[in-house]
């Protein structure tokens, strides 16, 4: 089935289909995190998990990237 073909599919599908299709395409772009790069989150999400206010709400995130990148 080509691309085309695909696209073209796409409205005929269920909600969930489109779901199930959505994610199994991002798992392919996915690249697996070594072992260093799970533990650097592991520990950050536990520190995040013991203290809440640590942490930027996305907002601020938004906020702090922008000004620093001008954009």
């Amino acid at each position: 089935m080509s691309f085309t073909e695909v696209l073209q599919e796409l409205p005929t599908l269920t909600f969930e289909q489109r779901q199930v299709l959505i994610r199994r395409a991002l798992e392919l772009d996915d690249s697996p995190l070594d072992q260093a790069e799970e533990a650097l989150v592991e520990s950050r999400l536990m520190v995040l998990r013991e203290d809440p206010k640590s942490g930027l709400s996305l907002e601020e995130m938004k906020t702090r990237l922008r000004s620093h990148y001008g954009k």
